[in-house]
């Protein structure tokens, strides 16, 4: 029996947002000072617990049904979950020697002429010692109502991110793991602990933000992976079981979805390639409920891997661009979604038209801000692009 989905069965969540939004000024300059050592990270205390309560409002006047805190909180998207594990240390300074060339981010970083990048590496047994979102959590929850409490969307990285970075020889201890299955059977437990706690606090989405799937859409990576002797298929594979172990056993009510990326640092990407390559394999082997798809301009290519979509799932394509402030048109983004309605009813008479709506939703193609500076764009443009958003699902699902 297919897995509920509040996405799929409550047409207000036909806009969605991916996570992250834009600092405000205050906060923004407050973290420039951070990064020049003028003040401690207790200083951004206020600041951004203010940040996250116009987040909630910005939410709420678009109608943006699902609350974020914007991760005002964090410096990056990927900040606290690995830096607070015990069997985790911290490299400021790793070697760009010890980085996998083929990345496309990494590339980029090569590109640059860097010889270090901080990364971090697994000396000891891992296990979690202290929370990654629980305090976060519980404040964005008394900023809404009780009844709304389910609607807050919790965004964390996948446990992929740093063992796609260094791989299978670099990313831990052979002493401590001695392979890929050992090694995400222990981020697995402290991954199911996290979500165990948030849902018993009372959130009911979790979103993994997750940048490596797209990345084996890459011919440039895939090449790479080639000359380096490393099987790309079945690092795929065990990054959907990386996965698929986290949310292992997750309560019937508890909405799982992944966010896939193609890079998101300041208004620039790192990777393009159709979902083609992965499609079939993504869509249908991880155990997740909802795809949030890049779907904002020709590197993510056509909806035609869109056939391979399952049934009892739900697409949230990614039309509106977070990385420039041109602004996209209500007639756009409906001809669009209908587009990738059509492509999904093509070759599969299990599925109408009408089916095909049913499945999908539509968001920004990533966030706003997934590092503290942001995307070159204005909080007015922001605020825009989630009205339009807003605007077109009201044409798309209620005409």
């Amino acid at each position: 029996m297919p897995r509920q989905n509040f996405l799929r069965l409550s047409p207000p969540f036909r806009a969605e947002h991916v996570g992250s939004l834009l600092r405000p000024r205050a906060l923004y300059d407050k973290r420039v000072l951070l990064d020049q050592g003028k003040c401690s990270p207790e200083g951004l205390t206020a600041l951004e617990d203010a940040a996250i309560e116009q987040a909630v409002k910005l939410q709420q006047q678009v109608g943006i049904k699902s609350v974020t805190d914007g991760e005002m909180r964090r410096a990056v998207f990927f900040e606290g979950v690995f830096d607070k594990l015990e069997g985790m240390t911290a490299l400021p300074d790793r070697p760009i020697a010890e980085f996998k060339p083929y990345i496309p981010h990494i590339a980029f970083l090569l590109a640059a002429g860097l010889k270090t990048s901080p990364s971090i590496y697994c000396t000891g047994k891992i296990k979690r010692v202290r929370p990654f979102y629980v305090d976060p959590f519980k404040h964005l929850k008394s900023l809404v109502p009780e009844q709304d409490v389910r609607l807050i969307k919790m965004t964390m990285c996948s446990p992929s991110w740093f063992h796609q970075r260094h791989g299978s020889d670099l990313t831990y201890d052979r002493a401590v793991y001695k392979n890929d299955d050992e090694y995400f059977d222990a981020l697995g437990v402290v991954y199911r602990e996290e979500i165990q706690e948030l849902y018993g606090l009372g959130c009911r989405h979790i979103q993994f933000d997750d940048p490596t799937f797209c990345y084996f859409c890459n011919d440039a990576m895939i090449s790479g992976m080639e000359e380096a002797g490393v099987n790309h298929e079945a690092l795929l594979t065990t990054y959907i079981r990386a996965i698929n172990v986290c949310v292992r056993d997750r309560p019937g009510d508890l909405t799982v979805s992944v966010h896939l990326c193609r890079g998101n640092f300041k208004g620039m990407s790192f990777s393009e390639g159709s979902y083609a390559r992965i499609a079939k394999k993504v869509f249908n082997e991880l155990d997740v409920d909802t795809f949030y798809l890049e779907y904002d301009n020709d590197r993510a290519g056509n909806f035609e891997p869109l056939i391979h979509f399952p049934l009892d799932k739900v697409a949230v394509l990614g039309l509106v661009t977070t990385k420039t402030p041109e602004l996209e048109t209500v007639e756009q983004l409906t001809a669009r979604v209908h587009e990738a309605a059509e492509e999904m009813v093509r070759e599969n008479p299990h599925r109408t038209k009408e089916m095909a709506l049913n499945q999908l939703c539509i968001s920004p193609q990533c966030g706003f801000a997934s590092v503290w500076e942001g995307n070159p764009i204005s909080e007015e443009d922001q605020r825009r692009k989630l009205h339009v958003l807003v605007e077109a699902a009201k044409q798309i699902w209620t005409t």
